[in-house]
């Protein structure tokens, strides 16, 4: 099983917290739906299948982001990465410049549609706007050949600021919006 995807997918989620948050070297947990991880994985497992498919991912991880132990609940996982993940993170974290421009621009009281489409169009000409008529979000924005990444930000103006979801291309399509 290639298990690539979804280890990018647990390094941008940690670069998205170190950002926000600072880096600390500690333990990190985060939580994915059974349908989130099949789809990163490729495949179509019930629970049980997937715990064992996630000892063995954990196993193949292990020399990159630690002993990463899995549990779960029903249909929802609970990684808990140690330490020793949140410095490999730290210490091969690449350009994050967009994502770290995104979270800082966004997160000013008072950002607007205009200060996010203006950054996005400073990483590329190619960059995909859509109003959303569904209520679900306000706007859509990704970048269409996937650089500087190849996540779908899902923004929403709760009057005085902007709040945003960022979900893999096949997360999104899985909403069905």
């Amino acid at each position: 099983m290639n298990y690539l995807k979804l280890e990018n997918n647990i390094i941008e989620m940690m670069k998205e917290e170190q950002l926000k948050l600072g880096y600390a070297s500690e333990t990190v947990r985060l939580y994915y739906p059974l349908s989130s991880l099949n789809r990163a994985l490729g495949c179509e497992q019930d629970i049980a299948q997937m715990r064992e498919t996630l000892r063995n991912f954990s196993e193949a991880v292990t020399d990159r982001l630690g002993k990463i132990s899995v549990s779960n609940q029903g249909e929802r996982f609970c990684f808990t990465i140690p330490p020793a993940g949140a410095e490999y993170v730290h210490a091969h974290m690449g350009d994050t410049s967009f994502l770290a421009g995104f979270i800082q621009t966004i997160g000013k009281h008072g950002c607007t549609m205009e200060e996010i489409r203006n950054l996005f169009h400073q990483y590329s000409e190619h960059v995909h706007i859509e109003r959303a008529a569904h209520g679900e979000f306000d706007w859509l924005l990704y970048f269409e050949d996937g650089t500087p990444d190849n996540f779908r930000y899902c923004i929403t103006n709760e009057g005085c600021h902007l709040i945003y979801h960022r979900y893999t291309p096949e997360d999104y399509e899985a909403l069905n919006l």
